[in-house]
């Protein structure tokens, strides 16, 4: 019963820390006051942010198993490779999210995507710390002497 009731105040914690990030990133990029009129249904710049949120959450979920080290059953872990993915998907979708952001005109309800702008920022960044913590621990357990795997 602990263990459970930890793990769900670990997560309700890490989601209130990722929508105050988000919400950081709203009021720095001077996009947080919500629209006067609101647009409802699909827009191109909606559909960009949400492309580089799903890109930003694949990388994180790629840099998380990498960070993991699993262990295959030919014990061939894609440790190097899941990590430089999620440090080079996490950067494009941080970059695609700045730039939604940046060229953004309105808060959220214009239809022009910020809340998934800011989301794919903070979520890209996340990604490429956790690839680039993943390389690091791949790197130095590489060159530990004497250490089998």
């Amino acid at each position: 019963m602990k263990r459970t009731f930890a793990i769900v105040f670990a997560v309700v914690v890490a989601a209130a820390f990722f929508v105050g990030l988000v919400y950081a990133v709203l009021v720095t990029a001077h996009v947080s006051d919500p629209a006067t009129s609101t647009v409802y249904g699909l827009t191109l710049r909606r559909l960009w942010g949400t492309a580089a949120v799903l890109l930003a959450l694949v990388a994180v979920i790629v840099g998380g198993l990498a960070t993991a080290r699993p262990v295959s059953r030919f014990n061939t872990a894609s440790g190097p490779v899941g990590a430089t993915l999620a440090v080079v998907v996490g950067l494009i979708a941080a970059v695609n999210g700045g730039l939604n952001l940046a060229v953004a005109n309105g808060g959220p309800g214009t239809g022009n995507g910020v809340v998934g702008g800011a989301a794919a920022f903070v979520l890209g960044l996340i990604a490429v710390a956790t690839g680039a913590l993943a390389l690091a621990r791949n790197r130095r357990d590489t060159r530990a002497p004497g250490r089998m795997t």
